[in-house]
């Protein structure tokens, strides 16, 4: 009988959705997580191994003896060694496009907190504030219409043009930089820019690109001190793509006006990040794809790369 094994299966699951129907393709052992040391136990005589953030490295895909299908719960794979795993004929499946509404959702979330400061005028409400005011209406901070504001989109693959969609509905002027530029001549106030046009030019900055070695820490110093000192830096890709020092250090001195981030270099982070008490700096810990409809949908991606899989036909194999 095929044993299939999931490594971390608490935050994809923690409980509001179900595994039963891996039943079908034999023994199935869960485990909510699973510490570095236990991997190569857990693993050893799998057939079939799901993972989302718990490392396979080579040295531990040496040590599986039966694996036929490693299976992410993400759309990023660099957690899994895909090339030795290619060397070992072993299909690696991620979950593409699962989240793109999610994450355009978290950050528009974000940019309206930045323009309006929902929550923190609802708790100076709360705490008595209006009702001490003279006046029928008072703010706590500059209140920011997101009309004729220019957005700046660092990556545009599908989440970056959900970004553009959204950004337009506010008829925002949306200016991107990509490896690609496709054509954008149905969008309006639209224009592909360089990336240091793009720093110069936005009111807001998001980014939406893959960590490689040519985007690691792209938004530095160097790029921060283009920036309008008006400028909000919003981050849902990969943590890494900043340089955590250098933005905190902007938010300190005023360089810019704020940042977000829904990710961080490292996750959970040390207490000695930077970025953890830096000056008007929203951080959610990695939740843009955590919504239950989100989840469903990649619970239903994963059924679908199973069945692709015990068809004889693997579907979004990273690693061909």
């Amino acid at each position: 009988m095929l044993k299939t094994v999931i490594l971390d299966a608490f935050t994809t699951n923690p409980g509001d959705l179900s595994w039963d129907w891996l039943s079908q393709y034999g023994e199935i052992e869960i485990y909510e997580r699973t510490p570095y040391d236990k991997i190569a136990q857990r693993t050893e005589y799998a057939d079939i191994v799901i993972t989302n953030k718990t490392p396979l490295p080579k040295e531990i895909i040496e040590n599986m003896k039966k694996v036929r299908f490693i299976a992410l719960l993400s759309t990023g794979y660099n957690v899994v060694d895909c090339e030795y795993a290619k060397q070992r004929g072993i299909p690696v499946s991620n979950i593409p496009s699962y989240s793109t509404m999610a994450v355009a959702q978290l950050v528009f979330a974000f940019i309206s907190e930045f323009c309006c400061g929902v929550a923190m005028h609802s708790q100076d409400v709360k705490s008595g504030g209006w009702s001490r005011c003279p006046d029928f209406c008072y703010w706590k901070q500059p209140l920011i219409e997101l009309y004729g504001k220019t957005i700046g989109i660092v990556g545009f693959g599908k989440i970056g043009r959900a970004v553009a969609d959204i950004a337009e509905a506010y008829k925002m002027n949306i200016i991107a930089v990509s490896g690609h530029e496709t054509d954008q001549s149905g969008r309006k106030n639209f224009e592909w820019v360089s990336l240091d046009e793009l720093a110069r030019r936005s009111d807001f900055i998001t980014l939406h690109c893959p960590l490689t070695a040519q985007t690691e820490k792209m938004l530095n110093a160097e790029f921060l001190a283009k920036c309008k000192s008006s400028a909000f830096v919003i981050n849902t890709s990969r943590g890494a793509v900043v340089d955590e020092y250098a933005l905190a250090q902007a938010l300190n001195s005023g360089k810019i006006a704020g940042a977000a981030a829904d990710v961080l270099s490292s996750e959970p982070p040390e207490e000695s990040n930077p970025l953890l008490s830096a000056k008007n700096c929203l951080i959610t810990p990695h939740i843009a794809w955590a919504g239950f409809e989100t989840r469903q949908r990649l619970m239903t991606v994963l059924q679908e790369n199973f069945k692709a899989f015990f068809d004889g036909k693997p579907q979004n194999v990273v690693n061909n």
